[in-house]
């Protein structure tokens, strides 16, 4: 058996496991790909969306599916496709919609997610242009994939690939924000007979509060102080963004758990179904790397603003590899693209 040694995944097997692709097959498919000068930015293993030159500004582009839950899909297509927007520095502007339904849907069904997507599209002053929308025979659930397109200034252009040893790496609010609200919808009828009825509400609540969004936070940084690279992680949690950073960058990364903000939410819900908070869904969360005088500038920035931080730790010489700090005392961390939430599904 032949595993991959920075992702954990078996390379040799027939099959592969839900989650995302592993990385080294995924380059090796795009690395024949026709080149375009245009194109700044293509398709690439850790970063967050593609840009092209578009004269004054670059354009950047990206897709992104919504397949966990069905349970507010159309808030979360908007929001998961201009997180990665707003990481490049760019603002989120278009967005077109595919809506694959699943038979006997109802109108009252797509009428909700249409509201769901356009009271998004409103809060972050994004125009919905067009899409396809259809009932597709063997699916159990809808599914939806968004394209976002937006603008960046040609100065603001910000990558994960940008990250420079001795940067400090800063996450804003907590981990698995999403993957919380997720097993909430999966488990609801269980969960509501083992936790109480206000930590219920707050995960119900937690794709607006604090919210999967991380716009905000990413525009605000790009705009105020000089960011080397940003990562908002998403399947495979915390640890994955981490290695998708540090790949692009080629450099490593050390961090210390203890540092790593996890709701109170969060927690309970990983102890009851045995589940790792750093592998679980992580949208709503922001990887920042800066270096450290630019952090405290960052910091003074998001705590006028209420915006919850912290710095996890620094990045290190490629050699180092992927460190994590428990106790005092330092272990590899291992990174596997299958998500926790999979265990559960």
């Amino acid at each position: 058996m032949n595993l991959d040694s920075d992702s954990g995944q078996n390379i040799d097997s027939k099959f592969f496991p839900v989650g995302k692709i592993e990385p080294r097959f995924l380059e090796d498919l795009i690395s024949s790909i026709p080149e375009d000068k245009r194109v700044i930015v293509g398709p690439q293993v850790g970063e967050d969306a593609a840009v092209v030159d578009f004269g004054a500004n670059y354009l950047v582009i990206k897709t992104d599916p919504i397949t966990f839950t069905s349970e507010n899909i159309g808030w979360y297509v908007v929001n998961i496709n201009a997180n990665d927007l707003a990481c490049m520095g760019a603002t989120p502007r278009w967005l077109l919609v595919t809506l694959l339904l699943p038979s006997r849907t109802t109108k009252e069904l797509v009428r909700d997610v249409f509201d769901q997507i356009t009271s998004a599209c409103r809060k972050l002053g994004i125009s919905l242009v067009g899409g396809h929308v259809e009932v597709t025979h063997n699916l159990d659930r809808t599914l939806a994939v968004g394209n976002m397109v937006g603008e960046v200034p040609r100065d603001r252009l910000i990558r994960s690939s940008g990250a420079k040893v001795g940067d400090v790496i800063v996450l804003s609010k907590g981990i698995a924000i999403e993957g919380t609200h997720v097993i909430y919808q999966k488990k609801k009828e269980e969960l509501e007979k083992r936790l109480p009825a206000a930590m219920l509400r707050k995960i119900r609540d937690l794709i607006y509060e604090p919210g999967i969004s991380v716009v905000k936070e990413a525009l605000l940084a790009s705009q105020r102080v000089k960011i080397h690279s940003m990562h908002d992680p998403t399947e495979g949690g915390l640890k994955s963004g981490l290695w998708e950073l540090a790949h692009a960058s080629r450099v490593g990364v050390r961090v210390e758990k203890e540092k790593i903000a996890v709701l109170e939410e969060t927690k309970k819900v990983c102890e009851l179904y045995e589940l790792d908070p750093l592998g679980l869904l992580a949208s709503g969360s922001l990887i920042l790397t800066l270096d450290r005088k630019e952090a405290e500038r960052l910091s003074r920035i998001y705590t006028q603003r209420g915006i919850r931080h912290s710095i996890i730790g620094e990045i290190t010489p490629p050699e180092e590899g992927m460190k994590i700090i428990q106790k005092g005392q330092e272990f590899e961390l291992v990174v596997d693209n299958k998500d926790e939430i999979s265990r559960l599904l």
